[in-house]
Formats: structure tokens, C-alpha cells, sequence
């Protein structure tokens, strides 16, 4: 099988000048990172990828398609490059285009019958390949195709790239909308916004007379969207010519713009283009800026208020499984062992949730969630006040 190689690995330098997250060179052109998840497999979120990247670009938009599920890519197939293998560029690859959309995907770096045998922690390595080592051009959106569920891919994607947000694709079935809530709270967890849910197979629109038949039940999608107080997208009918163009490598919209399907599909693109110009997809307690102030760590939050950490204080309360024990969850860190003027060595953004940092003592694997610093400055906050009062 053919992998970036080993010169292709992503830097790993601890070394580095204290400094924001650094936008790989493959993303600089990128304006937004969209992540299209379901949490269960089989509602169509391949399908529904496809198409909703054609849609944007029908609307004008510069759009590129990356394939992030490892274990069953399937964009090659549904774009009809079965069989191509994308060129390189020095140490980058040139993503592949197909009726006019730029893509990536393992399955073209892969014979079509080999299966990927690949514990979790090459699957993540191989995502952050993709995210370093991709050169897009200029896009107005990276639309992820994410695997099923919540785990080893998923968590890669959200600490390695500066997501835009998340769409959440799902089925109106009970057991698919359970399993859709689970990747929902999986993005809030990490602070990356939801910017709607899709509602796929939402119906059998008849052809002839345009009669809508709700086969796996209706509303679904807009009572999960409802329940989490995000966005309604847009509803997917059922549509035997949507599923034939995925087989045969051209997508719905490439053949028409007047089917059912179709009009959803280009609906469903002018509503996100609307949500995602409005702005508003700053997470609550995500990090405006972060720099270093005085030897001290300072974070500006989206209000415009802002908060300095010393590097004692943010040492002796790292919740790593060096400091914290993961069976107790009492603190093994003796604060009296951390020297008084430990040093900040570098920092550097976890996606959008948190910041890591290595300090002078050696001491580097504390991830520091932004809700963490914040309750971390009202303890401060409130311990000055205290001390003054006495």
C-alpha cells in the first residue's frame, strides 16, 4: 500500500518559540474546516458529503472534499476515480479533481481490495498526513467526511485542525437519531460548534406526482436539532437516482438540479453558506488570542476580557494522568516538588477547546481546556479578593 512515507510526518519540535496553533501549510488557503459527522453508520453521510460539496459549489463557492474515514473510504467510488492516484508536489500531494471538486482520499492511495488493518493510532497518524501534507488551493470550504462514531479519527481531526464546525447527518429512525446525539455532545465536548443537522432519507418524494412518503418516519432530524437549540439544515428525501449516481461516479447534481433531491441538496447549501457568514460560530469558551506577557501565559476571551496564568499556578494544576490519578482522581502532584520560578518552554492550541504547553522542568503532556482556565481565573479572581479583605 501507498502512505505519505515516513519524511511526511507532521512536526513534532517542542522546541519552538511560544506561539498560536500554526495553520499547516496544505490549510493556509483554507478560509473554513467543515466536519460531517453521523456517529452511526449507514444514514448516508458519504453520500450526503458528496452532494452537499457539489451543492456549494453550484452556489459559486471554492470547495474542496477530504475523505477522512480510513477504514471505508468511499469518495473515490462516488466521484468516479476509482483506480487514480493523486501526483505529489515535493512533500505534498496535489488533491485529485472530479466535476470540478478537489479531493483527497486514502482510497486513492490504495488498491481497491485491500482492507485497512490499522490500530487507531496509525488511523490518527494518517489524519494528521492529510491535514499537514495536503496542498489545497484557495477554498472557501474543506468539507470532512468523518467515519462513524466518536473515536480515535474524530478526536485527531478536532485537536489538529482549526474547525470551522460540525454538520451532523442522521436518519429519522430512533436508533440512528440516539447514536447522532452521541457525535453532537462529542463536538461540544471539544468546543467545536454545531452548525446544523441534515435529516437524510426523510421521505419518498413520487416522481410523478411529488407526494412525500415518510418510509423511516419524519421529523426526526429537526427534533435533535430542536433539543440541542442548533440549526435545522435541511431535509434529504429518499431518491433511487441519488443512490444510482453514487455508484456509477457522478454525482446527482452533475446530471440535474431539478430533482427533489437536488433542490434539497442546493437549499441545504444556501442555508449553511447563510449560517456560516453570520459569524457566529465562535464557541463560548473558546480562546480569542493567547500569548506570553511577562513570562506569564495571557488568554483573551470573545468577550474581550482577559486573564494571566503564571506558570507555578498552571503547573501545579495540570490534570494529566501524570499529575491527576485516573483511578482515584486525586492529585499525585506534590505542588512543593514544582520549583517556584518553572518556566513556560512553549505552548500551542488543541483545536478549539484547548491549549497544551511544556515547561522548563521538563513536564509536557497537561491538555488545558479553555473551561478549565476559566475556572481557573475565577479561583484566582476570588482568592485576591479574599487575601485582600484580611
Amino acid at each position: 500500500m501507498t502512505t505519505f512515507g515516513e519524511d511526511l510526518q507532521m512536526s513534532d519540535d517542542k522546541t519552538r518559540r511560544p506561539s498560536r496553533q500554526e495553520v499547516p501549510r496544505g490549510l493556509a488557503k483554507v478560509s473554513n474546516i467543515i466536519a460531517v459527522a453521523s456517529g452511526k453508520g449507514g444514514v448516508g453521510k458519504s453520500t450526503v458529503s458528496t452532494n452537499f460539496a457539489m451543492a456549494l459549489l453550484k452556489t459559486g463557492a471554492k470547495v474542496g472534499l477530504l475523505d477522512a474515514d480510513i477504514y471505508g473510504p468511499s469518495q473515490p467510488a462516488m466521484l468516479g476515480a476509482v483506480g487514480k492516484r493523486p501526483e505529489m508536489r515535493g512533500d505534498y500531494l496535489i488533491p485529485m479533481e472530479r466535476h470540478g471538486l478537489k479531493f483527497m482520499s486514502l482510497g486513492l492511495l490504495m488498491t481497491d481490495d485491500q482492507p485497512v488493518i490499522w490500530r487507531g493510532p496509525m488511523a490518527s497518524k494518517m489524519i494528521q498526513q492529510f491535514l499537514g501534507n495536503v496542498l489545497w488551493d484557495d477554498l472557501d470550504y474543506l468539507i470532512i467526511d468523518l467515519p462513524p462514531g466518536s473515536g480515535d479519527v474524530q478526536i485527531t481531526l478536532a485537536q489538529q485542525a482549526q474547525l470551522t464546525g460540525a454538520v451532523i447527518v442522521t436518519t429519522p429512525q430512533q436508533v440512528a437519531l440516539g447514536v447522532a446525539k452521541k457525535g453532537l455532545q462529542m463536538f461540544e465536548t471539544v468546543n467545536v460548534p454545531i452548525v446544523g443537522v441534515i435529516e437524510n432519507m426523510s421521505g419518498f418524494t413520487c416522481p410523478k406526482c411529488g407526494e412525500n412518503t415518510p418510509i423511516f418516519k419524519s421529523g426526526g432530524g429537526e427534533k435533535l436539532a430542536a433539543d440541542f437549540k442548533v440549526d435545522f439544515l435541511g431535509s434529504i428525501p429518499l431518491d433511487p437516482e441519488l443512490m444510482a449516481c453514487g455508484d456509477d461516479g457522478t454525482p446527482l447534481l452533475v446530471k440535474t438540479t431539478d430533482s427533489s433531491s437536488a433542490k434539497a441538496f442546493i437549499h441545504l447549501a444556501k442555508t449553511f453558506k447563510e449560517k456560516v457568514a453570520k459569524g457566529a460560530l465562535l464557541g463560548k469558551n473558546e480562546a480569542r488570542n493567547m500569548e506570553m506577557a511577562n513570562g506569564n501565559l495571557e488568554v483573551e476571551w470573545p468577550e474581550g476580557t482577559k486573564n494571566e496564568f503564571t506558570p507555578y499556578n498552571l503547573r501545579i494544576n495540570c490534570g494529566c494522568a501524570l499529575c491527576i490519578s485516573e483511578d482515584t482522581g486525586q492529585r499525585i502532584l506534590d505542588p512543593k516538588q514544582v520549583p517556584l520560578d518553572i518556566k513556560i518552554g512553549a505552548f500551542e492550541r488543541v483545536g478549539r477547546y484547548a491549549v497544551t504547553m511544556s515547561f522548563s522542568d521538563g513536564h509536557n503532556t497537561g491538555i488545558y481546556k479553555f473551561d478549565m482556565l476559566r475556572e481557573l481565573a475565577k479561583k484566582q479572581k476570588d482568592s485576591s479578593r479574599e487575601s485582600f479583605s484580611v
